[in-house]
């Protein structure tokens, strides 16, 4: 078990407050370990949607399909003309 060291304070009304310990009493937590596992799958949650793109499948297979096309490129083709630094071995 780590030893936990950093602390977060919150302001809460007395409703809120009330119902946070309820839960966690109902939980057989303590209403600083139900704090804690809520806020941590919360923050979960939205990470997981930052970190995960959501699309029909139908876009998806259309996003497949436009990878497999070749293009020319031109602006590609004219940078890979240029002048090198450096020479590949």
């Amino acid at each position: 078990m780590s030893i936990k060291e950093a602390r977060l304070e919150v302001r809460l009304d007395q409703a809120v407050k009330a119902r946070v310990e309820r839960a966690a009493e109902l939980s057989e937590q303590s209403t600083s370990s139900f704090v804690v596992a809520a806020a941590a799958d919360a923050a979960d949650k939205v990470l997981a949607r930052a970190d995960v793109t959501i699309m029909p499948a139908e876009q998806f297979d259309d996003l497949l399909a436009a990878l497999d096309t070749a293009d020319e490129a031109p602006n590609l083709a004219k940078l890979n003309s240029g002048y090198r630094g450096y020479v590949r071995k």
